[in-house]
């Protein structure tokens, strides 16, 4: 199958799509590029959670009784049914009037359980509002800690202070955890260190249904927070994992793009190992970063992944960070 690439959106309609318009330079690996790349990233993350009352929300409904609502930060998962709404991740606070209105359109079950797959902001922010809303939060151990202390990102040039008691998860797992609700078996799985080291995937078994979040960034180079345990390799491990639970027929939730298959996700994978392979090969023979840029290793997916947070020169940094 050939992988569909979400590339009649231009960067800056993926960044406003995603609450993070004008921010761009907010994924950028700031230290890497010091010298030759000068950036400003002084408060971009303010900057995207004020911009996101702005944020377009759309619904796709994907099987079943499982809705997406993509826009307003990460991409949420919404199960519906007489156990109340599970939602899967929270987007941006900012967003809360439109995305109170999308699940109000989904189902008028009341907000019950929330899950977020890992600590970042744009996945956590709402989790106070739907906390007071009804939503009990559970997540990874590791989420957790990030949320209930001081945080620092290097590659956003922020810190993070400890998010509000209500936002903290009040329930957390460390290796797996499986729940019933709304008639689904659903399967939580920490995928150990990939884009941070807090990330889990949600399977609905059931209806061949898994949301991934950013281990994978579908149709867009991804961000990798090394501050917070991610690394090149844990994401193509993570990856691998994910390809090893799937069928051709499932539906894969990323955390930012379009909803993919696994055709996409193993091409994902693919563009992941031979973009590694291909600066650690020229890391090795004593290149500098600015020469490896200039050797363009990711130059045969630039035109349609390139347009997203990531650039092709910030991406092969990350990867030069990691190698």
């Amino acid at each position: 199958m050939t992988p569909k690439f979400v590339s009649s959106i231009s960067r800056r309609t993926f960044l406003a799509s995603t609450g993070l318009a004008g921010a761009a330079a907010l994924i950028a690996p700031r230290m890497l590029f010091a010298r030759t790349e000068v950036v400003s990233t002084s408060g971009l993350v303010q900057k995207a959670r004020d911009g996101a009352a702005s944020a377009t929300i759309t619904v796709q409904r994907l099987r079943g009784n499982v809705s997406v609502l993509m826009g307003a930060g990460g991409n949420i998962a919404v199960l519906t049914g007489g156990d109340g709404k599970l939602l899967v991740d929270a987007g941006f606070a900012g967003a809360r009037p439109k995305i109170a209105d999308a699940l109000a359109g989904v189902s008028t079950d009341p907000i019950k359980h929330l899950i977020n797959t890992h600590w970042h902001f744009d996945h956590t922010d709402g989790n106070e509002w739907l906390h007071a809303a009804g939503a009990t939060i559970l997540a990874h151990e590791n989420t957790r800690k990030h949320l209930s202390e001081s945080t620092r990102v290097e590659g956003w040039d922020f810190t993070f202070s400890a998010w509000p008691a209500g936002a903290i998860p009040s329930d957390v797992f460390k290796t797996e955890r499986a729940l019933n609700l709304n008639g689904q078996k659903i399967t939580l799985q920490h995928y150990g260190p990939a884009h941070t080291d807090s990330d889990i995937f949600v399977h609905f078994a059931e209806l061949d249904i898994i949301h991934v979040a950013d281990t994978f960034w579908n149709g867009y180079y991804p961000f990798i927070d090394y501050s917070t345990g991610g690394s090149i390799d844990g994401m193509i491990r993570a990856t691998e994992a994910s390809l090893s639970k799937i069928t051709k027929s499932t539906i894969v939730i990323p955390g930012h793009g379009e909803i993919g298959d696994k055709a996409q996700l193993t091409f994902y994978r693919d563009l992941l190992v031979t973009t590694r392979d291909k600066v650690a090969t020229l890391k090795k023979q004593g290149r500098t970063l600015d020469e490896i840029v200039a050797a363009k290793p990711t130059s045969t997916w630039d035109d349609k992944w390139g347009a997203g947070f990531m650039g092709p020169r910030m991406f092969t940094g990350l990867v030069f960070q990691g190698v």
